[in-house]
């Protein structure tokens, strides 16, 4: 959007400071309910594989048995489907003060950690009295998850089951729910960061529209409030000039401050009305009296002639004035000095200028703000603030060449209805 003002532009900026806050907001909350999740994930999961372990570990110790001989009997293991589903499989025997040796390794000895491994996890459970869950790595380099189960002859510890899983799956799988996180957390955030400039937006609507009808309002009172301020001026300044001429000045600045007055009166209120403070007062009036009146107020009206037959409409009058007045001080303004007609018929109000007229093109293009017609000198709100006033009653506003030259500007009301 170009030609913003300094109060819009800084609405747009806080409306992205908001977005941004927003986005903030929300990634800092998802960071934390992912952290909490990946953290919760990595405890199961390792909590997990421990029991796998274990339970490995202690079913597996339960089911060897010394025979009377005191010898280890390892006939258990190979009957058993702990045994099957282990990873890594070791039975260790150890004879009092030696160092134990390894009775029995599956799937190969690799599998299995070294012997200085061996005897560190030995002591450990020797020390524990129970079973035991560490990290050690195996004599073939991978890391494994090792649980230790002591095997009792008796009250005497000389035996132990090892039984070991590789943690690189469940970690793999703690790893993508990592990513798939921090993807969901991306994509979420976007989403807020979106949710929030549009519901930001939303919320400045109202703002926004409030400073274009602040904008609007100036626009039309400047170009209302010219030509009675412009005309009071000359008169004031004739007056003090003038021999004898302080009384009529006198006057006519009385009647131009009244004007200005009445003026004044219908910006109010239609700066009102678009702001939805207030109804427009809808009550029966003579449409033909309201123009005679209006144009007879206006200044340097010599060359305008009102033909009215008697019209009653429903509406306000300080508004429909103001439409009045601007139809014919738009078609002194481009009528080059020509007689200008006002005619008013069965809820018509029609201008005949007998200037240069307005090109096809442009006849809709002049009713909007800040659009004034080829060659104009105005400001471009008088037709708008026409049609504005048109479509408040019901009816509308409209350009048409005239036959002969010159254009007529008519305002079309609804009549009212009888009963």
């Amino acid at each position: 959007m170009t030609g913003r003002t300094p109060a819009v532009a800084r609405l747009y900026r806080v409306r992205w400071a908001m977005t941004l806050l927003f986005a903030t907001t929300t990634a800092a909350c998802l960071v934390v309910l992912a952290a909490v999740a990946v953290h919760t994930d990595g405890r199961s999961r390792a909590r997990g594989l421990d029991d796998t372990v274990s339970h490995g570990a202690d079913g597996l110790a339960r089911v060897l048995y010394y025979d009377d001989g005191g010898v280890l009997r390892l006939d258990g293991i190979y009957e058993d489907s702990l045994a099957d589903h282990a990873m890594a499989l070791g039975v260790i025997q150890a004879a009092p003060g030696a160092a134990p040796q390894l009775r029995h390794a599956q799937p190969a000895r690799t599998a299995l950690p070294d012997q200085t491994r061996l005897e560190e996890l030995w002591r450990t459970v020797q020390r524990e009295q129970e079973t035991v869950v560490v990290t050690a790595p195996a004599a073939d380099g991978r890391s494994y998850r090792w649980a230790v189960a002591p095997v009792w002859d008796g009250k005497v510890l000389d035996s132990a089951v090892l039984v070991g899983t590789d943690p690189a799956r469940s970690e793999a799988d703690h790893v993508r729910l990592v990513e798939w996180l921090a993807a969901g957390c991306a994509v979420l955030v976007l989403v807020a960061a979106a949710v929030g400039h549009l519901l930001t937006g939303r919320a400045m609507r109202p703002a926004l529209r409030g400073l274009e009808q602040q904008e609007q309002f100036l626009a039309e009172a400047a170009h209302e409030l010219r030509t009675p301020l412009a005309t009071l001026r000359v008169v004031v300044e004739q007056g003090d000039t003038a021999e004898g001429g302080a009384p009529a000045a006198l006057d006519e600045a009385t009647r131009l401050v009244d004007r200005l007055g009445r003026l004044v009166t219908g910006l109010l209120a239609r700066a009102r009305v678009e702001a939805g403070t207030q109804e427009i007062e809808r009550t029966p009036l003579r449409l033909d009296q309201l123009v005679e009146q209006t144009v007879e107020e206006l200044p340097d009206t010599d060359g305008v002639t009102v033909s009215a037959e008697a019209v009653v409409v429903e509406g306000d009058p300080e508004l429909l004035a103001q439409a009045v007045r601007n139809l014919v001080e738009n078609a002194l303004r481009h009528g080059g000095g020509t007689p200008v007609e006002v005619t008013v018929t069965a809820g018509r109000v029609a201008v005949r200028d007998h200037g240069p007229g307005v090109p096809a093109g442009e006849h809709e293009r002049v009713f909007e703000r800040r659009v004034a017609g080829a060659g104009s000198t105005g400001t471009g709100t008088g037709l708008a603030i026409v049609r504005w006033v048109a479509e408040l009653h019901g009816g509308t506003a409209r350009l048409s060449e005239a036959p002969g030259g010159g254009t007529v500007a008519e305002l079309c009301l609804p009549e009212r209805t009888s009963g």
